[in-house]
């Protein structure tokens, strides 16, 4: 028995479900978190070929749920192009001329064909000599959360969840946008700065695949958590490790690379729609 969660905020009236019923193996409704906007269903198929006939269809968007806990207790999330709906450095590389360069690179890293540490390397050799206070000015111009990030992160962390923004982007970003967003923590690299000008370097070790995936595992060890009581969300392929070792890996809008290994993809809602995911009803949500 496969038990998923349908998401169609705000249209999934008795025709949707019923279409979405009609693809599945002995499927039925269990039923509705929020009437209209999202329902638990239970099929006799498998979570394989349950995902594969709704996902997409109609703007749906299908969470099958792996066994154990329904509700996370860890949620570790990747910031760009995740949490915000920006590459920081492709933005940043903007100032200096060479948005175009870095951008390219970027989407090479995020897909794997390129190593992260030195895709890494290279875009950020690009920055060198870029005043440091065009970060903030990158900041207050370019960047922005993605719609229900807030609501995600401290609906959960009201109820107890330990919540981690672990990015391969830069600290000077990445602490302003976990403070904004609600994040207990982060991790993040560091660009490095020498009489106010951005050296071409980063300092200490590189946040890579791994770092994300050790954070997760360290975090879930410290508190005493079952792997399935983790959700991991990310879009790239920078992202897997972390994504593979949730309980629930999502896929947010994702390079196939990830969405191919994700155990759900959310491609048409925002972030707060994996809060019905975790069976909590809008009334619960602490809005942002």
């Amino acid at each position: 028995m496969t038990i998923a969660t349908l998401i169609a905020a705000g249209r999934l009236d008795e025709r949707l479900l019923a279409a979405a019923l009609e693809r599945l193996p002995g499927a039925r409704l269990v039923r509705w978190i929020d009437e209209g906007d999202a329902a638990d269903i239970e099929s006799d198929a498998d979570r394989t070929t349950v995902r594969s006939a709704c996902q997409g269809s109609e703007g749906f968007d299908v969470i099958v749920h792996p066994p154990g806990p329904r509700e996370k207790k860890l949620l570790v999330a990747d910031m760009d192009s995740t949490m915000i709906g920006q590459e920081c450095i492709d933005e940043l590389a903007d100032y200096a001329g060479f948005k175009a360069d870095v951008a390219a690179i970027t989407e090479r890293a995020m897909q794997g064909e390129l190593d992260f540490a030195g895709a890494l390397e290279k875009r950020v050799a690009l920055l060198k000599g870029l005043d440091e206070t065009v970060i903030r000015q990158c900041l207050a111009e370019r960047i922005r959360p993605n719609p229900g990030a807030a609501t995600l992160v401290q609906t959960m962390r009201a109820r107890g969840t330990e919540t981690i923004l672990v990015s391969g982007g830069f600290t000077a970003f990445v602490e302003p946008i976990a403070r904004q967003i609600g994040f207990d923590r982060f991790e993040a690299n560091i660009l490095g700065t020498r009489g106010g000008k951005l050296t071409g370097v980063t300092d200490g070790p590189v946040v890579d695949a791994r770092v994300k995936h050790d954070v997760l595992v360290e975090a879930r060890d410290r508190l005493g958590l079952s792997p399935a009581e983790t959700l991991a969300i990310g879009d790239g392929a920078n992202d897997m490790a972390m994504v593979v070792e949730a309980g629930l890996g999502i896929a947010y809008r994702a390079k196939p690379a990830l969405a191919a290994v994700a155990d759900a993809r959310l491609d048409h809602h925002g972030l707060d729609a994996l809060l019905w995911a975790q069976g909590i009803p809008r009334a619960e949500w602490v809005e942002a």
